[in-house]
C-alpha cells in the first residue's frame, strides 16, 4: 500500500512511495508526531538521480525488517534536496561538521524539535539497522543528556555561521590573486582543478574568461580553454547524444558519475558559448558543444509545460551507466566491422574497458578525419542506444536551474544567431512567471504544471532574474528587465540582511535549526552571488546605481571566501569582474548596419549588449537608428554609429 509519498510533486519522493517504511514529508505534521510519540525523527535527503540514494533504497528502506524498526522507534522523514534545498543545506553543515565532509544520501537523527545528534551519508543496510537499534535505546535511557548534546552542538553551528564572512572587499588586486591562487590548483595535463573527483568548475570558468576580457591575462584563458577542451573530449561528455555528466571519479574526465543535471549544462553551455566567441582556435569544438548541447536539452529535458525538467539518472535498470557504455563487439553490431573498429579506436573503446564489467565510455581524444563519417557514426550510435532501456528521468520543473539556463539560451541565441533558442528561453521564462509565481511570491519547483509548495530561496529569485535580463538583452523587449526588477525589489525585501548581504531563506519561510548560509558557490550559484550577479546586470541595463551599489554590499560578505577560495566563489567573482570593468553595456539602436552589429558581436565577455528596444525603454539609455551607446558603470558616452566606438 502506497505511504504518505504517493502524494507528491517530487519524483524522488514518489520512488519511496511503495516503500514498507512509513515515510513522513518534512513539515510540522511529522515533527509533532515525533513529539507526541516521544521518539526522534531519521531525516533521509537524496535526489532523484542519486545513484547511491537508489542504492540505499533497495538495500534498506525496501526491507521489511527496517521498516519495523523505523516504526517502532522513529518517525521517519523524506526530503527531496532539490525541492527543499534550505532542509538540504542546514542539516548538511551539520553533516560536515560532524564527519568531515557530506554527500547524499544525507541520514541524520534528530530530536523531535529538529536538532541532529547524529549525521552521516550512505549507510548499508546491516550498518543502518545497528545505528537505529542503538540510537532507539540510548534514548529511552539518555533522552536528556542527548537532547542537549544536540541543542549544544546546533548553538555551535550557530555560532561558526555568525563569524562566517566577515566585511570586506573584493577589489582588482583579489582578483588578480584569485587568478594566480587558481593557477596553482590548475591540473595542466587534464585541466580542472585539483585531483579525482573532478567537477565541472563551470562559474571559476565564467570568472576566468571576464578576467581575461579586462585584464588580457592569457593564464586565465589558458585555464578555460584546457579545461574545456578536455572536458568536451572526454567521457564525462556524451560524445553521442550531447551533454555533461555531474563529474568524473577520475582526474582525465574519462569515467564520469553518470546522472546529467540541468544545472550543471546550463552553466557549461554559457561558458562553451563565450569562448568560442573569446577563442578563435577554440570555436569550432566549442560551438559544435553547444549545439550539441542545446539539442540534447531540448530533446531530452524539454517538457510539455515549456519548461526544462530536472536531471536524468545515473542508472539505468540498477547498473550505472549503463545506457551510455559500450564494448568493441557492439559497436561493430551497430556500425558494421569495419566502421565499428574505427569507432573504437577513435573513441578509446578497449578490450579491457576504462569502466567495469569490460565497458567504455566514450571519448574523442582527437578529431575525425573525415568529419561527415564521424556524423555519421554519431547518428547511427544514437539510434542504436534508444533501443537500450533509458535513464529515469526527474521532470519536476526547478526555479533556479532554469533561469539559469533561461539566461544561457538567451545569449547563445544571439552569439549563435538561432532566434529559436532566445524563442526557447522566452517561453520557459512565461511558463515560470505564469505558474511559479503565486500571489506575488516565487515558488521552489512545480511538475505537471502543478506548483509545488515550498517557497522560492535566493537562488531561485536571483537566477531567474539573471535569466530575464538575458532576454532583456537578446529581445530588447522592456517587458523582461520590467519582470527582474521586481523580482529583485522582492528579494530586497525577503533576502537583505542588515549587513549588507543575503540571507538563503525568505523572511516568510520555515525557521529551521540553523540558517542556511547563502554565501559560497558549489555546485551552482549559491543565494548571495546569484542575486549579486542579477542586481550588477539590472543597474547596467536599467541604468540603476542603487543596484550597483548594493550588490558592492552583497560582496563585501564574501570577500573571505573570494580571497581564501576562489573556487568557491565563482558566480561572485563574476559579480566583481563585471563591476570592475564598468560593469560595460553597449545600447544598440534600431536597424544597426553590418559592420557595427558584427562588432558588438565580438564585444568582450561580460560587455552587456542590448539590442534595439521594441518600444517602453529607458530614454537615457535609447539611441537613433544605426547607432550604438557605449555605458561604463553609470557614465554613458555619445550614441555612434562607428563600429571601432565599441569595446
Amino acid at each position: 500500500m502506497p505511504n504518505r509519498l504517493a502524494s507528491s510533486t517530487s519524483p524522488y519522493l514518489l520512488q519511496h512511495a511503495d516503500n514498507p517504511v512509513d515515510w513522513w514529508e518534512w513539515g510540522e505534521d511529522a515533527f509533532e508526531q515525533a513529539r507526541h510519540r516521544g521518539v526522534p525523527v531519521l531525516l533521509s535527503v537524496g535526489y532523484a538521480a542519486c545513484h547511491w540514494c537508489h542504492v540505499m533504497a533497495h538495500e534498506s528502506f525496501e526491507d521489511e525488517e527496517v521498516a519495523q524498526v523505523l516504526r517502532e522507534g522513529y518517525v521517519a522523514v523524506k526530503v527531496d534536496r532539490e525541492e527543499r534545498p534550505d532542509v538540504d543545506a542546514a542539516y548538511m553543515s551539520a553533516t560536515t561538521a560532524l564527519t568531515g565532509h557530506g554527500g547524499w544520501p544525507m541520514t541524520c537523527l534528530l530530536t523531535p524539535t529538529g536538532e541532529p545528534f547524529w549525521a552521516g551519508t550512505y549507510l548499508p543496510k546491516d550498518d543502518l539497522l545497528r545505528l537505529l537499534r542503538a540510537a532507539a535505546r540510548q534514548w529511552t535511557s539518555e533522552r536528556g543528556r542527548m537532547e542537549e548534546g544536540a541543542d549544544q552542538m546546533a548553538a555551535r553551528l550557530r555560532e561558526a555561521h555568525a563569524r562566517a564572512g566577515a566585511a570586506g572587499g573584493v577589489g582588482e588586486i583579489d582578483l588578480a590573486r584569485a587568478v594566480a591562487d587558481l593557477a596553482s590548483d590548475h591540473d595542466p595535463q587534464w585541466g580542472g582543478f585539483g585531483g579525482a573527483p573532478k567537477f565541472p568548475p563551470s562559474m571559476v570558468l565564467a570568472f576566468l574568461l571576464r578576467h581575461h576580457a579586462r585584464t588580457g591575462a592569457e593564464d586565465a584563458l589558458t585555464m578555460v580553454r584546457s579545461t574545456c577542451e578536455h572536458l568536451a573530449r572526454s567521457g564525462t561528455y556524451d560524445q553521442v547524444g550531447g551533454g555533461f555528466a555531474r563529474y568524473a571519479v577520475d582526474r582525465a574526465w574519462a569515467v564520469p558519475h553518470f546522472e546529467k543535471m540541468l544545472y550543471d549544462n546550463a552553466l557549461l553551455l554559457g561558458v562553451y558559448t563565450d569562448l568560442a566567441r573569446t577563442d578563435e582556435t577554440s570555436r569550432p569544438w566549442a560551438e559544435r558543444v553547444v549545439r550539441e548541447t542545446v539539442e540534447w536539452l531540448v530533446r531530452e529535458l524539454w517538457t510539455e509545460q515549456e519548461a526544462f525538467a530536472s536531471s536524468l539518472d545515473a542508472d539505468t535498470e540498477g547498473v550505472e551507466g549503463a545506457t551510455y557504455t559500450w564494448t568493441r563487439a557492439e559497436l561493430a553490431a551497430a556500425l558494421g566491422p569495419e566502421d565499428g573498429e574505427a569507432a573504437a579506436d577513435l573513441l578509446g573503446v578497449t578490450g579491457t574497458g576504462t569502466v567495469e564489467h569490460g565497458r567504455s565510455t566514450l571519448q574523442l581524444r582527437s578529431d575525425p578525419h573525415d568529419r561527415a563519417w564521424f556524423a555519421g557514426v554519431r547518428q547511427r550510435l544514437d539510434v542504436a542506444r534508444s533501443l537500450r532501456p533509458q535513464p529515469g528521468r526527474d521532470d519536476k520543473v526547478v526555479t533556479a536551474w532554469n533561469g539559469l539556463l533561461v539566461g544561457a539560451l538567451a545569449h547563445a541565441g544571439w552569439v549563435f544567431g538561432e532566434e529559436d533558442w532566445v524563442d526557447l528561453a522566452a517561453r520557459c521564462a512565461r511558463f515560470l512567471l505564469d505558474i511559479h509565481v503565486v500571489d506575488g511570491r516565487l515558488r521552489r519547483s512545480s511538475r505537471d504544471g502543478v506548483v509545488g509548495r515550498s517557497l522560492g530561496v535566493a537562488e531561485d529569485v536571483g537566477n531567474l532574474a539573471d535569466g530575464l535580463l538575458a532576454l532583456h538583452r537578446a529581445t530588447g523587449d522592456p517587458r523582461w528587465l520590467d519582470e527582474a526588477d521586481h523580482l529583485l525589489d522582492r528579494a530586497l525585501d525577503l533576502f537583505g540582511e542588515p549587513d549588507g548581504g543575503f540571507a538563503a531563506t525568505g523572511r516568510d519561510g520555515e525557521q529551521l535549526f540553523l540558517a542556511p548560509s547563502a554565501t559560497g558557490d558549489n555546485a551552482e550559484p549559491g543565494g548571495l552571488s546569484a542575486l549579486t550577479v542579477a542586481l550588477v546586470r539590472a543597474g547596467a541595463q536599467g541604468s540603476r546605481a542603487d543596484r550597483l551599489d548594493r550588490a558592492r554590499q552583497a560582496l563585501a560578505r564574501v570577500a573571505a571566501t573570494a580571497q581564501q577560495a576562489p573556487r568557491f566563489a565563482g558566480w561572485s567573482l563574476v559579480a566583481a569582474e563585471e563591476l570592475a570593468a564598468g560593469p560595460v553595456t553597449v545600447h544598440l539602436g534600431a536597424r544597426p548596419g553590418a559592420d557595427l552589429a558584427r562588432a558588438a558581436g565580438r564585444t568582450p565577455v561580460g560587455t552587456l549588449v542590448v539590442r534595439p528596444t521594441t518600444g517602453g525603454g529607458d530614454p537615457a539609455t535609447e539611441v537613433g537608428p544605426g547607432l550604438a551607446l557605449v555605458c561604463r558603470g553609470t557614465v554613458c558616452g555619445l550614441p555612434s554609429a562607428d563600429p571601432a566606438d565599441l569595446p
